[in-house]
């Protein structure tokens, strides 16, 4: 069963490419997500590594787990499911007369 990584601390020059070529030194990758920001199209500097087995996410972890890749100390840990988290920012729609409450009411 393939195992998702959650890898951080990623140089923000690194391409998908190199994080799979990177971690296929520890086994089989299926997938290398960088995150990538919205707003600017630049990486986030973290992104996700599915390794093809439990056994080769386990080594891919006791591989490079602190090691240093592309001049920053990387994080590779087991991925956890996205929590839900509250929206923020952005436009809220309201109904009404934009918070003016005074004057008759016909």
């Amino acid at each position: 069963m393939a195992q998702k990584l959650y890898v951080g601390g990623l140089s923000y020059s690194t391409t998908q490419d190199g994080l799979k070529d990177y971690f296929s030194q520890a086994g089989a990758v299926q997938t290398a997500i960088i995150i990538i920001d919205k707003m600017s199209g630049r990486s986030k500097g973290f992104g996700f590594v599915e390794m093809s087995s439990d056994e080769e996410a386990q080594k891919a972890i006791a591989m490079f787990d602190g090691k240093e890749f592309e001049g920053r100390t990387l994080t590779v840990n087991e991925a956890r499911p996205m929590e839900e988290r509250p929206r923020t920012g952005g436009f809220r729609k309201s109904g009404g007369d934009g918070g003016f409450r005074g004057g008759k009411r016909y």
